[in-house]
């Protein structure tokens, strides 16, 4: 019997649902979900494995324009999905405009692999403008699929899922069968805390943040890990502590929760906040974090 085996990466501008499709597609909650913008920053791989077939999916950050380097490095990682993809998943939606970062278009435009064109949240939508819709992304795309559903409803995913396994390629397994991710246990502790820093605090104060795992024990009973906060201005770390500490603390307690689901095990959590000033433009440090630059 033939394997099969391939990367599947979904690429689209931010807030059309990428993370959520992912998640869905994988069946495990692979990446962090909120409303704003620039929730995810890395390329995340999820990995669906049977006896006979191997799909890795990406999720990748949302297209924009740079303003720094933290965002082009996040591009970096959403343009290097188009060249490794057995089918790229592009996802819109339909409240999105579709000459939105047109640059970024352009070149899923000259992907010579199997491109399957989401709509999603068609729940907002009616029939009449979302006819209107496919067919303007048919103009733009004319060689992709466009396949219209909702990843939230979960509305037409079989469709999609199926159409993902016919064109992987023949090949056998890249990683191993009862591997789920590439990434290590320490990147999903810090992506949990980012995604509720996302959710708890308001403006600027997420986008200027990264956290670091800085130590992780494991026991037979209880995780014990301690977690820094890293800011670029010491206003910000007083409005990530709050008042008495009390925004540290409700965000600690908000994601032990969800670690704790996470490794099914009791953690200990332990957060600091350090200031480390411009952090978004220093190469040095997005290295360390384990951002893509030039």
């Amino acid at each position: 019997m033939t394997h099969k085996s391939g990367f599947v990466n979904i690429v689209g501008n931010p807030n059309v649902g990428k993370s959520t499709l992912m998640n869905v597609l994988v069946g495990e909650k692979v990446s962090i979900i909120t409303a704003k913008s620039q929730t995810t920053r890395h390329r995340i791989m999820g990995i669906v494995n049977t006896d006979e077939m191997q799909i890795v999916y990406s999720d990748t950050p949302g297209v924009l324009q740079p303003n720094y380097k933290l965002q082009a490095s996040m591009l970096n990682f959403s343009e290097s999905a188009l060249g490794d993809a057995d089918v790229l998943v592009y996802v819109t939606d339909v409240v999105e405009k579709i000459d939105k970062n047109d640059f970024f278009l352009a070149k899923v435009q000259k992907v010579e692999s199997p491109v399957l064109l989401i709509i999603n949240k068609i729940d907002l939508s009616n029939q009449k403008e979302l006819e209107k819709q496919v067919e303007e992304w048919h103009e733009l795309l004319p060689a992709a699929e466009i396949i219209p559903l909702s990843a939230t409803n979960k509305f037409n995913i079989d469709y999609l899922k199926k159409r993902i396994e016919e064109q992987i390629p023949e090949s056998p397994p890249y990683f191993e069968k009862d591997q789920l991710t590439d990434r290590p246990a320490r990147f999903f502790v810090t992506e949990i805390i980012r995604e509720k820093i996302l959710l708890y605090y308001q403006k600027e104060i997420p986008y200027s943040v990264e956290v670091v795992v800085e130590s992780f024990e494991e026991a037979a009973d209880i995780i014990r890990m301690r977690a820094l906060i890293i800011v670029e201005r010491e206003s910000q770390k007083g409005i990530i502590i709050g008042d008495q500490g009390k925004a540290l603390k409700k965000v600690g307690s908000m994601a032990r929760k969800d670690i704790e689901k996470f490794f099914d095990k009791k953690v200990f959590l332990e957060m600091f906040v350090k200031v480390e000033k411009d952090w978004r433009n220093r190469d040095k440090f997005l290295k360390s974090f384990g951002y893509q630059l030039d």
